[in-house]
């Protein structure tokens, strides 16, 4: 992203910051693993959404002055001995090429910094990012938050990102549309090369390969890929049962890029053939699941989307015979059909969702999920909405039975 993005995210920010007011905002640390072995560090993504920085234990500052809105970053100090272990901290003319912000602090000299805006700017209000049923922010300890609430008058501005992060710019939606490619390889190894008798890490080694070949760093959850009963088990993640001949495989995957997250759900039969059975319940999903997306404008509500698809279910499953009363429809299908998707793959602002504005980007991911028959299905696309629809984001993944049997079959005889 250029810089000109961060600070366009800031001045949006800065509306929410009235006179006598601040907000603080951690990078974050990468939480320890094991003696000195920490997990893989990934920055809190409303710092991220401010800043375009993704470095560990930075801190940024904004603030009304008299002047108007100042702002100040801080950055780890050079440390020569620790720049041979884990490599050079980011120097203050990169992090202003990055950030736009030019006024550049240490972390180590925080609370004096602090002390000296608040005594200098009258300032009677700290906002802090503060996750849902999170006790602190993220970067500071519950002591070290305690001690701070002391002093300061604290309140949570976590839902104004909510509001911030919901539309997204055009910037942003080309890197989902990457994240997204780059998840239509992955999941494309793995259909090309599965067979009955594979277990299910096998299938997802596939796909992990193709992303870490296009420098894929982090994915966006843990995969799910799950054959059988497996596929009737939402966040089934154990991915270690072997397949059977008949089996269909639910993958429930997702590539990120530059932090930013596709999510894509696909179901295949390992031997690449549906049996009729499993035809017709995929086909009632796939119809669902055009249903909903033809649904999506600017103006409806978000939830009403769920419950369309639900109507539309109550009908299809007694056409077939598998219900007889619309409270049935739950025990086949049981989540939600949409969720909003960006710098996380279940994004802040679920409850801004309300009515659907225009840049808006999530997830249309119907399922059916008959345990007693070992049927498991979702598909799962990402749309964009349009001034009057939505574009799917997704769309050149293939879904349609004809598709990806002639996929398989195609690849089964090479």
């Amino acid at each position: 992203m250029d810089s000109k993005f961060y600070e366009n995210n800031r001045a949006k920010l800065s509306k929410y910051i009235g006179k006598g007011e601040m907000a603080v905002l951690f990078s974050g640390k990468a939480p320890k693993k094991l003696g000195d072995e920490s997990y893989r560090f990934t920055p809190l993504r409303n710092f991220y959404y401010l800043t375009g920085i993704d470095r560990q234990s930075f801190i940024y500052i904004i603030y009304r002055a008299e002047s108007g809105i100042r702002d100040i970053i801080l950055i780890e100090p050079y440390d020569e001995v620790e720049a041979k272990w884990t490599g050079a901290a980011m120097l203050p003319d990169e992090v202003i090429r990055i950030s736009g912000i030019e006024n550049i602090g240490y972390n180590n000299e925080f609370k004096s910094v602090l002390d000296n805006i608040v005594n200098e700017n009258g300032i009677n209000k700290i906002y802090m990012d503060i996750e849902d049923n999170a006790k602190t922010p993220e970067g500071m300890s519950e002591m070290e938050y305690n001690t701070f609430r002391e002093k300061y008058n604290i309140e949570n501005i976590h839902d104004v990102f909510g509001e911030l992060r919901l539309v997204k710019e055009d910037c942003e939606a080309e890197y989902i549309r990457k994240a997204i490619s780059i998840t239509k390889d992955g999941i494309y190894a793995m259909m090309r090369n599965a067979k009955a008798g594979m277990y299910e890490y096998e299938i997802e080694a596939h796909f992990d390969y193709e992303l870490k070949r296009q420098g894929v760093r982090d994915f966006a959850f843990t995969s799910i890929v799950a054959a059988g009963h497996n596929g009737t088990v939402l966040h089934y993640s154990e991915n270690n049962t072997r397949t059977a001949e008949n089996d269909l495989v639910l993958c429930d995957v997702g590539a990120q890029y530059k932090y930013y997250n596709g999510d894509i759900t696909r179901t295949f039969p390992v031997s690449g053939k549906f049996t009729e059975r499993q035809k017709q319940i995929y086909n009632i999903v796939l119809e669902g699941q055009q249903l909903v997306i033809d649904s999506v404008k600017p103006g409806i509500e978000f939830k009403r989307l769920n419950e369309i698809l639900k109507e539309y279910y109550a009908v299809k499953l007694r056409e077939i015979g598998l219900i007889t009363s619309d409270e049935e429809v739950s025990r086949y299908y049981y989540h939600g059909v949409s969720h909003s998707l960006g710098l996380e793959t279940h994004d802040i602002g679920r409850r801004k969702e309300g009515l659907i504005r225009k840049g808006m980007i999530f997830t249309v991911e119907p399922g059916l999920y008959i345990a007693e028959e070992n049927i498991g299905i979702r598909i799962e696309d990402n749309v964009m909405v349009t001034d009057t629809g939505c574009i799917v984001l997704s769309a050149d993944i293939i879904k349609s039975v004809e598709d990806i049997e002639g996929f398989m079959a195609g690849n089964k005889n090479d």
